[in-house]
């Protein structure tokens, strides 16, 4: 009988077209009933997260205050949740109608009840696992959207699928990628607007064309596709957008040795249903150097830009550039958040935005005109924002196209995609900023060459070996805070620091807090206002995604998916060693007087096995060191330096030795190291091996002086 009046209390909440998550089942696996007039009310149901920012102006607001300055020390663990995969754990979580559903990496997505963690169903799309290569920045997916009673997700190898949300069963799925010869991926979460699903893409640095696409959300179909960047500049631009974006780029080197441009819409995007617009941010543009990829100059319009265009159409309305020209891979992928401010005693409808530059941008979302801009970072690229042109004054410090400059911020970003949060309630943005210089070396002569290759159009990424203090000196340049930020008076309020970057999305609430994830592996909450630390929890692992809270029977929850990974952990390798974490994937979900306890880390790896004993030859380690950098850095660290998300091969036991040549050919593709035969030679392959030997050797004798050192993980 309850169960009956239960049911039927659900069914009256989705025919009124708002039910707060509390009145659900915690034990149901509903139906996920959400269309736009829901979301566009969703302070009436403050207990739901429905859509990825909880609301259309991605605010990571909850109104919920059950748990406040005052209750949180009482927070504790009410249970956790193993995700499938040991890598980047990047999503944030949706909770509607008595279910949470949640992703991890490989983009495989779990449908729990949100009281006990308890799993519904699960899916696979069953993504090669040989596709990292295919990608920047580890197998991430940050999260499902929910509408009309199905769940979509788009996978790593570029497919858009629909879920039916009560069984997990697949209803329809879609082939997002333009060209199978270019290294697609998507990680991001796709948006529902108005019966569309949109989602972009990822690839940039692989040579791709950036663009967003708005597919049917009942059956699939494509209705419509916006490019970021122009096509082959031989034919007639596509459309009014790209006659604008056309003359900002010079010759026809960005198409035939970039690959395509660039400027991919790989993770933000916000929606204002008054004014019809979704605003989505773009990517890097490609190659990363200007005076490679657009010889001449020009803006190479859409790249590094927050673009508004109609949903029903995906017709461009206006657009805004934070880096014009962009030559340092500052995308403007970065969350995008939407208020309503009072601005010079006037109110004005604002979008904000911290990209990696380092600029926190206030822009009108009506008109895409920029209000203000300063430094929320240090940024020695550009002195600052010219408000009357919009553009940044840049310094001499910032072109490195001819000759090598340690630049801030670098490729990490002042703030990466790690989503921020804004209290209207205290005015202010929480914001996971990061202070990481990069030193940019030019590399004229590379060119677009093929599917799964890195094209940058700088050298590769290469660590001082044998040399503790430089490296300390390179680990002591990349600093991690939280900042509390005032959008009208463009000032930071207050600060908290941590051992490094990569530190987590920020969630605040009601009840005066703000809560973090860390990279050091803790869950934190401050006051909102002040910035005072209120509670800490151990999470076992590196914390990077947005966290959420929703209520289910009028108990308040405080979830996180955790989970270490992504391009800092991955691309620098041993960088990330201050942290001392490793990739544990889990749910963590906490209530007051939560008891549940979080299990035992996992084990220190045992020691490092003897290396070869024979010696390598000089003349094959140098060759070898630039094809390493050049082919395996980007995953397995620089110099052979890892992190603690993939072997590091200075690790490799006698077998995989004695097997070295048969892994670079596809022996573990199933296991995720994908071939490299199509870009390495027998010899190449012969000298990376020499190289990792040597390697190994230094390394042996390293920790005969440093016996308790902290090691990675063995292959």
């Amino acid at each position: 009988m309850k169960a009956s009046i239960r049911y039927l209390s659900l069914l009256f909440c989705s025919l009124l077209g708002a039910c707060d998550a509390q009145r659900a089942s915690p034990a149901a696996t509903g139906t996920a009933r959400v269309d736009g007039t829901r979301i566009a009310a969703a302070d009436q149901e403050p207990g739901s997260w429905m859509s990825h920012g909880r609301t259309y102006g991605e605010q990571r607001f909850s109104p919920l205050k059950n748990i406040d300055a005052q209750t949180v020390g009482k927070l504790g663990l009410a249970w956790t949740y193993k995700l499938d995969v040991d890598r980047a754990t990047e999503a944030t979580p949706i909770v509607v109608d008595g279910v949470m559903y949640v992703t991890g990496a490989y983009s495989i997505v779990s449908a729990l009840d949100p009281v006990s963690g308890k799993e519904l169903w699960k899916f696979d799309p069953k993504v090669p696992r040989d596709t990292d290569r295919q990608g920047c920045c580890d197998v991430a997916n940050r999260g499902v959207a929910v509408w009309k009673g199905r769940v979509y997700v788009g996978a790593y190898d570029g497919r858009l699928i629909a879920l039916d949300a009560r069984s997990g069963q697949p209803v329809w799925e879609v082939d997002t990628v333009l060209d199978h010869q270019r290294s697609y991926t998507v990680t991001g979460a796709p948006r529902v607007i108005k019966d569309k699903v949109v989602i972009g893409n990822g690839g940039a640095e692989f040579g791709v064309r950036g663009y967003v696409t708005a597919y049917d959300a009942a059956t699939g179909k494509q209705v419509w596709r916006f490019f970021t960047v122009p096509g082959d500049p031989s034919k007639p631009p596509e459309n009014k957008a790209m006659e604008i974006a056309l003359p900002t780029w010079k010759g026809d080197r960005w198409w035939k040795d970039g690959g395509g441009g660039g400027g991919t819409a790989w993770d933000s995007m916000a929606y204002d249903p008054a004014l019809d617009l979704l605003y989505i941010g773009t990517g890097n543009a490609s190659l990363w150097n200007r005076a490679t990829r657009s010889p001449g100059g020009g803006d190479n319009l859409f790249v590094s830009s927050i673009v508004a265009i109609r949903p029903d159409t995906g017709d461009y309305v206006w657009h805004y550039q934070t880096t014009p020209a962009d030559t340092w891979d500052y995308t403007a992928t970065q969350h995008i958040v939407l208020a309503d401010l009072q601005i010079a005693d006037k109110p004005r409808k604002v979008l904000m935005q911290a990209p990696k530059n380092g600029f926190f941008y206030v822009i009108d979302r009506e008109t895409g005109e920029l209000i203000s801009a300063q430094k929320f970072a240090p940024a020695n690229w550009a002195s600052s924002v010219d408000l009357k042109t919009g553009r940044p004054v840049e310094t001499a410090v910032a072109d490195w196209t001819k000759e090598p400059k340690l630049i801030s911020p670098g490729p990490l970003g002042a703030h990466n995609w790690q989503p921020m949060s804004f209290n209207p309630q205290t005015g202010l943005v929480y914001i996971p900023m990061q202070e990481a210089a990069a030193l940019y070396v030019p590399d004229a002569k590379q060119r677009f060459t093929g599917k799964g290759t890195w094209h940058m159009g700088t050298q590769p990424i290469a660590f001082p070996e044998n040399d503790a203090k430089a490296l300390q000196g390179i680990m002591d340049l990349h600093k991690g805070h939280l900042i509390a930020w005032d959008p009208v008076a463009q000032k930071e309020v207050w600060r908290q620091s941590y051992v490094t970057v990569w530190n987590g999305g920020t969630l605040s609430t009601a009840g005066n807090l703000v809560f973090q994830g860390t990279a050091d592996g803790r869950f934190v909450a401050y006051s909102a206002d002040k910035g005072e630390k209120l509670w800490e929890t151990p999470a076992n692992t590196g914390v990077m995604a947005g966290p959420i809270s929703y209520s289910i029977d009028g108990e308040q929850y405080v979830s996180v998916a955790a989970g270490w990974g992504g391009a800092f952990p991955v691309i620098l390798g041993g960088l990330s060693e201050p942290a001392k974490v490793r990739p544990e994937a889990r749910v963590l979900t906490y209530k007051l007087g939560g008891t549940a306890a979080l299990p035992t880390p996992k084990a220190l790896p045992a020691r490092q096995p003897e290396p070869p004993a024979f010696t390598p030859e000089p003349k094959k380690v140098a060759r070898g060191r630039d094809l390493y950098n050049a082919h395996c850095g980007m995953c397995h660290g620089p110099n052979a330096i890892a992190g603690s998300v993939l072997p590091d091969l200075r690790y490799l036991s006698a077998e995989k030795h004695g097997i070295f040549a048969g892994i670079l050919a596809g022996a573990y593709a199933q296991k995720g190291m994908p071939s490299f035969m199509d870009v390495l030679a027998a010899e190449d392959v012969d000298s990376i091996h020499h190289y990792l030997v040597k390697r190994a050797q230094d390394l042996q004798g390293e920790l005969a002086v440093a016996a308790d050192k902290i090691e990675p993980p063995r292959p």
